[in-house]
């Protein structure tokens, strides 16, 4: 009998001769995508500005049940133009444009101090649905900052307070020591807003909205600025 054994590029090879990764692949083949009752959308009937859309894109996805529907990935880019991409809750949206919060000293917020540009990406799996937004990001006035600070949980703004995000961790003990310390003067101090929490708002260049098709005839309908308004176009899939 032939037993299992490592192959160059590090993966198990099996006794019927395929490897972990030959097996992976074929699992991620047969997964399925676009299933279920998924929405229409017929972009001749999209409104002038793409926040009158997202907005109704958004409700929807509320109404249906998906989970966590204002959560999205923000990318940005260090200085030397390396991206970087991470999952935070949406804030708000109008007409200025998305906005989202983070600590200064926080790797997206030396990025975007850098290069204060982002892309938005939100995904709502069950409706096949996409929004992509590009753009410029405005830091917001500190009286705003504090607005959106002072609305968060107590034990966020704990978290927030001590200002070590992304920090190497060398001992659980310590954050939880720092962090009921931190707790404890939310409690005493509950007016305290971290110094560096900045309110972000994404002015988009272009929002693109995306509605999966089973056959694969996907709808891409993309606005661009320009000037006051909103161009629509359509985009091949």
């Amino acid at each position: 009998m032939q037993e299992s054994g490592t192959v160059h590029d590090g993966s198990t090879e099996q006794p019927d001769g395929t490897t972990e990764s030959d097996e992976l692949r074929q699992l991620l083949r047969r997964l399925e995508v676009f299933a279920g009752e998924l929405p229409d959308f017929d972009p001749s009937r999209a409104p002038g500005t793409p926040v009158e859309l997202f907005t109704r894109w958004l409700r929807h996805a509320i109404r249906a049940g998906v989970r966590e529907p204002h959560a999205m990935t923000v990318s940005t880019a260090d200085s030397d133009g390396r991206p970087a991409a991470r999952m935070l809750i949406l804030k708000d949206v109008g007409p200025e444009g998305w906005r989202f919060a983070s600590e200064a000293g926080s790797p997206k917020g030396r990025q975007l101090a850098a290069r204060p540009h982002a892309a938005l990406t939100f995904y709502w799996s069950s409706l096949a649905r996409q929004v992509r937004v590009r753009g410029p990001v405005v830091r917001e006035s500190a009286e705003h900052a504090a607005a959106d600070f002072l609305a968060r949980g107590a034990g966020a703004r704990a978290e927030a307070l001590l200002g070590r995000q992304s920090r190497p961790l060398t001992d659980p003990a310590e954050r939880e020591r720092a962090l009921a310390e931190s707790l404890a003067r939310v409690e005493r101090e509950p007016g305290l807003v971290a110094p560096g929490w900045t309110l972000h708002t994404v002015r988009p260049d272009t929002v693109e909205f995306w509605q999966g098709d089973r056959s694969r005839r996907h709808t891409r309908l993309r606005y661009v600025r320009e000037g006051d308004g909103w161009r629509r176009e359509l985009l091949w899939p």
